[in-house]
C-alpha cells in the first residue's frame, strides 16, 4: 500500500525509460524524507496505546534512519512476540496463496527463501533481488508521501519498513509492515516484466504532473496492491494488498467482486477508498502486456 503522509522530492538525473540498470553510485541520498513519526499514531492504531511497542518501533525506525545515513542495512533481531505475529500470519496466509496466488509468485517466494518460520532479513531478500532483477531494498521510518514513494521506483529500489504489526490483532494492519513488503511486495521484483513495469511507474512519478500523479495512483493500486492476473484459464492473485491479508484475498475471489480485464484508461480514472473492501478489481492478461502498456502511457507524459 503506498503511503499518504510526508512530504519529499526525489533528485532529477539522466535515467532514461529504457535503462533498466542503475548502478548503486547513480542513486540519489537517501535524505530528505519525511515520515510519520511513531509518536502520530492515530489512535485507532493497535499499537498506539503500548509504551513499549512505540519504543519499539523507535528502535526500528533508528535503524531506518542509520541506512539513509550509511547506506548500509542492518539486520532487526526480532523478539520471540514478534516472530510468533509472523507465524500466525505467514501460517494462515499460505493456505490461502496456494488457491488464489499466481504461480510465479509462489516460485518467487521460494527462491527468497520467504517461509513461514521466521521473520526475513532485508539483506538476504535484497541481495538476491539485486542478482535477479537489479531491484533493490531500502529500510525506512515510516510513510512517505505518494511521489516520493513511487519515485524511487525509477531507480528499482523499493522503499520497505521494518516493523511488524502489533501482537493484539496480527491479523490487522492500518500500514504497510515487514509482512505486507516481505509477503506482499518483495517476490514480485523478483520477474523482470513487474520490475520494468514498477520502475516505468516511477519514472512517471517523477515527471507527472498533480492530474497524472492520481492517475498513477490509481494504477499502483489496482495493479501493484490489488492486482489479479490471467492462468492457464484461470485468475489468480498478485497484488500485495490481497496476498499479505486473510480478508482481501478472499474477498476478491468472492461473488462480491466484479473482476473486469484490464483496460489503462479505466483503471487510471477509477477512483477507490482505499479503507473498504475493493468491488472491482482488473485482471492483467501478462506481466508483459502490463509492463508495454504502462510504458507507453508514460512516454506519453
Amino acid at each position: 500500500m503506498y503511503p499518504e503522509s510526508g512530504v519529499t522530492t526525489v533528485a532529477e538525473s539522466a535515467v532514461s525509460i529504457s535503462n533498466y540498470s542503475v548502478p548503486d553510485e547513480d542513486l540519489p541520498a537517501f535524505t530528505d524524507l519525511e515520515f510519520e513519526h511513531i509518536n502520530e499514531l492515530h489512535l485507532d492504531h493497535p499499537g498506539a496505546n503500548d509504551p513499549e511497542y512505540r519504543k519499539r518501533r523507535d528502535y526500528i525506525a533508528s535503524l531506518a534512519k542509520n541506512f539513509r545515513e550509511t547506506g548500509v542495512i542492518t539486520d532487526v533481531e526480532y523478539t520471540p512476540r514478534e516472530q510468533r505475529v509472523w507465524r500466525y500470519v505467514a501460517e494462515e496466509l499460505e493456505e490461502l496463496q496456494q488457491k488464489y496466488a499466481s504461480p510465479f509468485y509462489l516460485r518467487a517466494k521460494r527462491d527468497l527463501g520467504i517461509t513461514t518460520d521466521r521473520i526475513p532479513q532485508l539483506t538476504e531478500m535484497n541481495r538476491r533481488l539485486k542478482e535477479l532483477t537489479g531491484f533493490r531494498l531500502a529500510p525506512i521510518e515510516g510513510l512517505v508521501e505518494t511521489r516520493g514513494f513511487l519515485s524511487w521506483l525509477s531507480y528499482r529500489t523499493m522503499l520497505c519498513t521494518q516493523y511488524i504489526r502489533h501482537h493484539s490483532q496480527p491479523a490487522y494492519t492500518p500500514e504497510p509492515d515487514i509482512v505486507h513488503e516481505a509477503i506482499g511486495h518483495i517476490p514480485m521484483f523478483t520477474n523482470p516484466n513487474f520490475a520494468d513495469f514498477s520502475q516505468f511507474i516511477g519514472h512517471g512519478a517523477r515527471i507527472a504532473n498533480d492530474r497524472q500523479l492520481e492517475e498513477l495512483g490509481r494504477l499502483y493500486w489496482f495493479t501493484v496492491e490489488f492486482g489479479l492476473v490471467e492462468h492457464e484459464g484461470g485468475i489468480k492473485a498478485y497484488g500485495a494488498g490481497l496476498l499479505s491479508s486473510f480478508g482481501e484475498i478472499e474477498h476478491a475471489f468472492s461473488d462480491k467482486v466484479e473482476r473486469r480485464p484490464f483496460l489503462l484508461e479505466e483503471v487510471i480514472n477509477h477512483e477507490y477508498t482505499y479503507s473498504d473492501m475493493q468491488p472491482v478489481l482488473y485482471v492483467v492478461p501478462s506481466y508483459a502486456e502490463l509492463k508495454e502498456v504502462t510504458r507507453k502511457y508514460i512516454e506519453s507524459f
